[in-house]
């Protein structure tokens, strides 16, 4: 609003799989998403930064106050874990950090919002593992620790990226962009 007050921003939360098709008929600009497998051809990506995955416990679980976590710690906990169709990337997590450490996750919810499974966690119902910005959700109750890795990179981590129209032209756009891209290190430490 500062550098660009003549450009107004409306907001639109939702899931990826709703978000990209609301680009391709023109309703939305710009979107920020988690990069599909397969993205269609007449969008174009911008890769923005990496999550990094915690595990968010009941305040009061044995494990709860540990400074870190691994698979192993958790391979016994019963689990919450996304709906694989409205989010495919954050369900997959679970599952392949699961099956690249030799372990198979107990999972005993299936929920479909972030802020459902967090509350199910403060309900006791089971522990789960989330990108970190959802530690900035306020749920009593729910404690959020680190998840250490054996293994470096890009497992364990989320990708969000920017996704428009392909050979669009949208100075608005293009301005949102700029002024993001002028602050994405310092989003990247925070991820």
């Amino acid at each position: 609003r500062v550098r660009h007050p003549d450009i107004a921003v409306q907001l639109l939360e939702d899931k990826t799989v709703r978000l990209l098709p609301k680009i391709l008929t023109g309703a939305l600009d710009l979107a920020f998403v988690r990069p599909p497998d397969r993205p269609d051809k007449r969008l174009e990506f911008r890769g923005l930064l990496q999550e990094s995955a915690i595990v968010a416990f009941p305040r009061r679980h044995a494990l709860a106050g540990r400074k870190a976590i691994t698979l192993a710690d958790i391979a016994d906990e019963a689990m919450l874990v996304p709906d694989r169709r409205s989010r495919p990337h954050s369900h997959d997590l679970t599952i392949k950090l699961f099956e690249q450490a030799g372990l198979t996750p107990r999972i005993v919810q299936v929920a479909d919002e972030k802020q459902t499974i967090i509350n199910l966690v403060a309900t006791k119902l089971g522990v789960a593992i989330v990108p970190r910005w959802t530690a900035r959700m306020a749920v009593t109750g729910v404690r959020f620790v680190p998840l250490r890795l054996r293994q470096s990179g890009p497992v364990g981590r989320l990708p969000l990226a920017a996704a428009w129209l392909r050979g669009s032209r949208d100075p608005a756009r293009d301005a949102m962009l700029a002024v993001l891209e002028a602050r994405l290190r310092s989003y990247a430490r925070e991820a």
